[in-house]
């Protein structure tokens, strides 16, 4: 049985590709309605662009900006930024975050999040309060220029402990994902990029502690469906699955 109320940490509007945000809402809705999901986080946009430039940041921001305006007791975002572009970046911060609606930051591929730059977004969304949902991979055969993996993210935080990070896919190989995160308290790991492999949620909460797990699916790159399977399915108790669906997210978006 679904338990309703989950929060979905990591999803992208990418349903109903090529239509305006509300064809997107109406194709995600029913699917998130049908799995139990009351609340989504939504980031980039229809099309994702490595190193984004000032332009597709804003077309990825006002979509989901419009996307939130729609249905904001559905959808909550996370502003996409470029941090090779700081300037644009800071002033994003502002027009999306600390104004509203708001209220997280996307880092994808731009730039390793160990970089400098990095820095500076962290210290505002420290003071804004505001979680940054940091994609980590260990790609088979190296990184793309500008991808960050966990151990990359772990430096970061070492350096920012008044931000919550959320360290999206926990690197895919989860194995060496979350012994790169393990000395970070500020890091969460999401459930989401990879298979509903048998394992992965028992090794986080053993390592990490419930307390610092959440459930993500990267709809709709991946399903609601086969993303909660890693939390219903795992081998862990009724408590611990209850803070991974919905009550770490709750601390985290001060719920």
């Amino acid at each position: 049985m679904i338990e309703p109320g989950a929060i979905d940490c990591h999803i992208h509007p990418t349903a109903a590709q090529g239509g305006p945000p509300a064809a997107c809402a109406d194709e995600l809705l029913p699917f998130a309605d049908r799995m139990g999901i009351a609340l989504m986080g939504t980031s980039l946009g229809p099309t994702f662009w490595r190193r984004p430039t000032r332009e597709q940041i804003t077309a990825d921001n006002d979509f989901n900006a419009e996307l939130i305006a729609r249905h904001p007791d559905r959808f909550f975002g996370y502003a996409n930024l470029n941090p090779n572009d700081l300037r644009f970046s800071l002033d994003e911060i502002e027009r999306r975050v600390a104004d509203g609606p708001f209220v997280g930051l996307k880092l994808w591929v731009a730039m390793c999040c160990d970089h400098p730059n990095v820095d500076a977004i962290c210290e505002r969304a420290a003071e804004l309060g505001a979680p940054i949902l940091q994609h980590t991979f260990f790609r088979a055969g190296g990184n793309l220029p500008g991808e960050s993996s966990p151990d990359d993210l772990a430096a970061l935080a070492a350096r920012q402990r008044e931000v919550t990070f959320i360290a999206a896919h926990a690197g895919l190989n989860w194995e060496r994902g979350i012994r790169a995160v393990l000395g970070q308290p500020n890091i969460l790991v999401d459930t989401c990029g990879f298979d509903p492999e048998l394992g992965y949620t028992e090794m986080a909460v053993a390592w990490l502690g419930a307390e610092r797990v959440v459930y993500g699916s990267d709809a709709t790159g991946r399903s609601f469906a086969s993303q909660l399977a890693k939390v219903y399915g795992a081998d862990i108790d009724d408590d611990a699955k209850a803070l991974i669906l919905h009550g770490n997210m709750r601390r985290v978006l001060d719920l």
